[in-house]
């Protein structure tokens, strides 16, 4: 079963690299129906659902469309999620999702012309060594003094 496996890794490491030679993409398409016959040998039949099935064809979609990593979703998906994050009314969430990005985004905009406020985008680090302050044991951490 390891074995299965890892051919089923390969074939996704090979077909989701960004370079990929076209005289290879044959061998890709065999390794495909290969896998999936070693997979049956293990799996029982409930497992093979459409999703397994479509594995089958993601080499034929990069000879037709290009590249995998070109066409993937999940970038988008991660953002659907962020937005989904911005729903506090579940009555309207389309317009909470509205209220709460615009609501962000200005006060990311604002906070780019005030110098005192920090921005509410990306935490700071806590290990930047050019600020000053104490450290985890009383030392001044710009001078090393105590």
């Amino acid at each position: 079963m390891t074995v299965a496996i890892n051919h089923l890794c390969f074939l996704f490491n090979a077909i989701c690299s960004k370079v990929i030679d076209p005289r290879q993409l044959d061998d890709l398409e065999n390794e495909a129906f290969i896998v999936l016959f070693q997979l049956e040998m293990y799996f029982p039949p409930s497992f093979f659902d459409i999703m397994i099935h479509l594995i089958l064809h993601l080499v034929r979609e990069i000879w037709l469309c290009g590249l995998i990593f070109l066409q993937w979703m999940y970038p988008v998906e991660r953002y659907i999620k962020v937005l989904k994050g911005y729903t506090k009314n579940q009555y309207q969430p389309e317009a909470s999702i509205v209220e709460s990005y615009a609501a962000k985004e200005a006060i990311e905009f604002c906070s780019q012309y005030i110098e005192t406020v920090h921005s509410i985008g990306l935490p700071e680090s806590r290990h930047d060594w050019t600020r000053g302050g104490k450290g985890t044991r009383g030392y001044n951490v710009v001078t090393m003094t105590q």
